[in-house]
């Protein structure tokens, strides 16, 4: 136990590390957390002290985000992905193995204050999973072997650098490189390239390059950098969006481990030509163990004037990255839920317009995009935006990197031109026997069997890069209950849609899971789905119920099987129990009377 005069003590001094800015309030507690092991009443406290806000805005940041923890956690904090793929591949059995090991329940603390066992999204290695975080190191691999090993090595309390290192190896699985997992770059190439072409005429061969953001939307790239260019406000900020939370993609992993040079290298470029001078990398709290290596990688391009001031001797080129740490919250994902978190806030989305463009960062014009986007920046500014318009689709242009994982022989990495089909995909890595492909991740498409001659392109099946296989053996319907739980759980909260609508939506599928459901659950769950879709916040909430739809349509009979009958019909008769509310109002018109309208329409 740290003594209670120690935290105040603590909080002023990483507070003033940040420079008692309250915009960085997710890395103060971020960093306290590392200090305290959690974030207690008495240290919440003296954040708000420190920091000169209420109280109420501390907690409220403390507790939406999943790895900042206001009740005790073990010393030892383990953390399994709850991905589809990787409970196919026994997650959910090894969590319990490793619990009766170590004498825990999952979600509750040891005794002795050890261990704390719980579940956790996708963390980004479904293609070496089953996974786990172990005090945020990713262990790959698990195997009841692995298990074993784990129990034991925590019952003699062996700190984490004296476990094994292959228990943390994770391999970045490319198995298939097209132009960008090919490019051979030397540090400051691409950005030479465009100094070369004047902030202007780079912005024309982005233009040409048709180049459209790879982290789903598509939105074209050269269209937002011009709207963030001509936005009034001299203080222009870029900033690189490494939350990849969708489940089942990892591709951003690679990029990040193997070509961060390219990335940081990508995000100059966007200051070159929008006219930034600050820049951002927000870093998934799942992807921290990164964090040591991308700084280092920052501090190389400083001491080669590729980053700071004067870059390349250009006058006024002036731009500097900073990382931010996520702490697990899918919905930062989004890109204005992002900001929000990167000025030190709850991850809730913000109504648009206004866009980031013209509001973004603390209200100063902001570029936002994807890692896989900045990066193929570097191939338009070495081959020209033409050359890199000649690969793909018309309305595709360049190459797609996919994260495959599920029921197939080399789950990984795969990089392609825009229009591969997906049984191309899927021959090369090795599928077969395949009943249903999810493309997108939780938020994306379920393409069955009839469907894989379709192709991955913007203009027919788009994707942030998630490709998730299921063979015959696998039950669809539970496929989609996993999706479900997820949305429930990834909920912001903050629209009323969305936190009742996704709970309304895992109530239904755990009715039907337990073989309680009848034909009216499945028109309650398309009655929630339009809800969803017309009435939330965000994007988080009209996806939820994809997975849902899409899997009724086409795999039907994984619903109807688990129906207590197909011909019930609710007993209760609420227009009948109205009858004497109807006489009390002295009204019996069609408006008075509940179905009214649907009986009209048939007759």
């Amino acid at each position: 136990m740290i003594p209670e005069d120690v935290p105040a003590a603590l909080v002023r001094r990483i507070v003033g590390r940040h420079g008692g800015d309250a915009t960085r309030l997710l890395q103060i507690l971020i960093d306290v957390q590392d200090e305290t092991g959690w974030l207690a009443p008495g240290v919440i406290t003296a954040v708000a002290s420190a920091l000169s806000i209420p109280r109420s805005r501390v907690e409220g940041v403390a507790g939406f985000y999943q790895f900042l923890h206001k009740q005790p956690v073990g010393r030892f904090h383990l953390l399994f992905a709850d991905n589809i793929t990787e409970r196919m591949q026994g997650s959910v059995e090894l969590m319990a193995s490793l619990c009766s090991k170590l004498w825990v329940e999952p979600g509750r603390l040891s005794e002795d204050g050890l261990v704390s066992v719980g579940t956790t999204s996708c963390i980004g290695m479904g293609d070496q999973g089953p996974s786990l975080l172990v005090n945020g190191q990713p262990l790959t691999r698990l195997s009841h072997q692995r298990i074993n090993q784990v129990a034991e090595l925590i019952r003699r309390e062996v700190p984490l650098p004296g476990w094994p290192a292959e228990l943390f190896r994770v391999d970045d699985n490319i198995h298939r490189r097209d132009a960008l997992l090919s490019l051979d770059m030397a540090p400051g190439a691409a950005l030479r390239a465009a100094v070369a072409l004047g902030r202007d005429g780079w912005m024309e061969q982005m233009r040409a390059s048709n180049l459209r953001g790879r982290g789903g939307a598509g939105f074209t790239t050269a269209v937002k950098w011009m709207a963030c260019r001509d936005a009034p406000g001299a203080e222009k900020v870029v900033v690189c969006n490494a939350d990849e939370g969708e489940p089942g993609t990892f591709k951003d992993r690679v990029l990040l481990t193997r070509m961060a040079d390219m990335l940081f290298e990508g995000m100059t470029l966007a200051a070159w030509a929008v006219g930034a001078r600050r820049g951002f990398l927000y870093l998934r709290g799942e992807y921290r163990y990164l964090l040591a290596p991308l700084l280092e990688a920052i501090d190389l391009r400083r001491a080669e004037n590729l980053l700071g001031r004067g870059i390349l001797g250009a006058p006024g080129f002036d731009f500097d990255i900073e990382i931010h740490l996520g702490a697990g919250a899918y919905v930062c994902g989004e890109e204005t839920a992002l900001l929000e978190s990167l000025e030190g806030k709850r991850g809730t989305p913000r109504i648009r317009p206004p866009f980031p463009v013209s509001h973004g960062y603390l209200g100063r014009p902001t570029v936002v995009n994807n890692v896989e986007t900045l990066a193929k920046t570097c191939l338009i500014a070495l081959h020209g935006g033409e050359a890199f318009a000649a690969t793909g689709t018309a309305q595709s242009a360049g190459t797609k990197l996919l994260s495959i994982s599920g029921d197939c022989a080399q789950p990984g990495i795969y990089e392609y031109p825009f229009g591969v089909p997906i049984e191309r995909v899927l021959e090369d890595c090795g599928a077969s026997d395949i009943q249903a492909v999810q493309v997108g991740g939780a938020s994306g498409i379920t393409l069955a069997s009839y469907e894989f001659h379709r192709r991955i392109a913007f203009e027919d099946v788009p994707t942030a890069g998630a490709f998730m296989v299921f063979d015959s053996s696998r039950d669809l319907f539970d496929v989609a209950r996993n999706f479900v739980d997820f949305f429930a759980h990834e909920s912001c909260g903050f629209c009323t849609p969305c936190r009742v609508g996704t709970a309304l939506l895992k109530k239904a599928m755990k009715k039907l899971a337990e073989g309680r459901g009848a034909k009216t659950d499945l028109a309650d769950i398309e009655w929630i789905d339009r809800l969803l879709k017309n009435a939330s916040h965000c994007g988080l909430g009209s996806a939820a119920p994809n997975p849902v739809v899409d899997t009724l349509l086409k795999f039907r009979p994984a619903y109807e099987r688990r129906l207590q009958s197909l011909d019930f019909e609710p007993a209760f008769d609420l227009d009948a129990a109205l009858a004497a509310a109807r006489r009390a109002s002295g009204r019996d018109d069609p408006a008075a009377h509940i179905g009214a309208e649907e009986a009209d329409q048939k007759g």
